[in-house]
C-alpha cells in the first residue's frame, strides 16, 4: 500500500483589484502537485473583486489561514492598497517566516517588498513596474522567473504558470512538471510576438505607458516613498 503524499499548504493572498490570471493561472498547476491543498486567504470573509468582472470567494479569513508551504502574493492594479495595509503586510511576514517558498506573480512582488521580504534579493515583476523593486531594495533581474533562495518572483500575469512548473519540478520531478504541462495543454504559441516590450513596436509600449502604466507606476512610486 503507498503511503499518502504529505500535505502541501498552498496559500494565495487574495485582495480587491486583483488580476484574476495572476492567482487562477499559478493555481491551476500548483494544485497538482501531490498533497496540495490550496488556501485562498484574504482579510475578511468576503467576495473579492478581481480585474475581470466576476469576484472570488476567499476560503480562508488571515486568523485561520494553515502555515504555507508555498506563498504566493498575486498582482493587479489593487497592489497599491496592499502596501500601505498593515494587517495584509504582517500576515504576510508571518506566513513567510515558516514557508518553504515564498512567491509572487506581476506587481505581487511589491507587496513582498512593502514586507520587507525582498532586501537584498533578485527579483522581477511585471514590466511597467521592475523601476520599483529598487525601493525595496531588491535588484531588478530581466526574466520571466527570477529563484532567489526561497524567493521566487515571477514577471506579468501568464508568467505565473511559468513560475509554477518551475516549482513543480523542483518538487516532484521535471517528469512530473511535464505531465502536468502536457495534461493541461500549455504550449504557448502566440498569434502575436508581442508579449514583452522587448519585443513590442516602442510605440505601443509609449502608448501603453502614457495612458495606463505610467501613472499608475508614479502613483505607487509616491506611496512607497511616504512608506
Amino acid at each position: 500500500m503507498t503511503d499518502s503524499p504529505k500535505s502541501f499548504h498552498i496559500v494565495f493572498l487574495l485582495f480587491d483589484g486583483i488580476t484574476q490570471l495572476d492567482f487562477t493561472g499559478p493555481a491551476q498547476f500548483l494544485a497538482r502537485i501531490p498533497g496540495a491543498i490550496v488556501h485562498t486567504a484574504a482579510k475578511r470573509p468576503e467576495p473579492i473583486e478581481t480585474d475581470s468582472g466576476f469576484a472570488i470567494l476567499p476560503n480562508r479569513v488571515f486568523a485561520d489561514c494553515p502555515q504555507a508551504d508555498l506563498l504566493c502574493v498575486p498582482g493587479g492594479f489593487g497592489t497599491r492598497d496592499v502596501i500601505v495595509d498593515a494587517e495584509s503586510l504582517q500576515f504576510l511576514r508571518d506566513q513567510a517566516a515558516g514557508a518553504q517558498y515564498i512567491t509572487s506573480v506581476c506587481t505581487g512582488s511589491l507587496a513582498l517588498g512593502a514586507a520587507g521580504l525582498l532586501k537584498g534579493k533578485r527579483a522581477t515583476s511585471h514590466w511597467a513596474y521592475t523601476a520599483l523593486l529598487e525601493k525595496f531594495g531588491a535588484t531588478f533581474e530581466k526574466a520571466r522567473v527570477v529563484k532567489d533562495g526561497n524567493i521566487i518572483t515571477a514577471g506579468g500575469v501568464t508568467s505565473g504558470i511559468d513560475f509554477a512548473l518551475t516549482v513543480i519540478a523542483e518538487i516532484a520531478g521535471q517528469e512530473f512538471a511535464q505531465s502536468i504541462q502536457l495534461g493541461l495543454e500549455y504550449d504557448p504559441q502566440p498569434p502575436f510576438r508581442r508579449g514583452h516590450p522587448d519585443l513590442a513596436d516602442p510605440k505601443l509600449v509609449k502608448l501603453l505607458h502614457d495612458r495606463i502604466y505610467g501613472e499608475k507606476a508614479a502613483d505607487i512610486a509616491a506611496i512607497i516613498d511616504r512608506l
